[in-house]
């Protein structure tokens, strides 16, 4: 579904279960680790793919900018896509293998 976030409100909390990934549609935001900014989100981005995938905490907050859409995808709608779509499994492990490359050495990633 498609959720529209307000700015300065978060989309997902550090910390918190989750059980979706988002895709970004329309507008920006920014990822905070602890009260760091770590990165920025434009549409096409997406976030939470780790908590939708392996059900633990949010690894860091994500907070719009701008008025924000998302398109919301729950756990178990994303383990069926990415069974029928091997494409889209394969854009996910890029996705997590570029931010992996960002992270500096010595930077716990939990």
């Amino acid at each position: 579904d498609s959720v529209e976030i307000e700015p300065g409100r978060a989309i997902v909390e550090e910390g918190q279960a989750g059980e979706a990934m988002f895709v970004v549609l329309r507008g920006t935001a920014r990822v905070v680790r602890g009260s760091r900014k770590v990165g920025a989100l434009i549409p096409g981005d997406f976030l939470g793919e780790l908590s939708a995938l392996d059900g633990g905490p949010r690894t860091a907050s994500v907070v719009a900018d701008t008025p924000v859409e998302v398109l919301r995808l729950y756990r178990h709608t994303l383990r069926k896509m990415v069974e029928q779509e091997p494409a889209l499994a394969m854009r996910l492990l890029e996705g997590l293998a570029r931010r992996l490359r960002q992270v500096k050495p010595g930077t716990p990633l939990a």
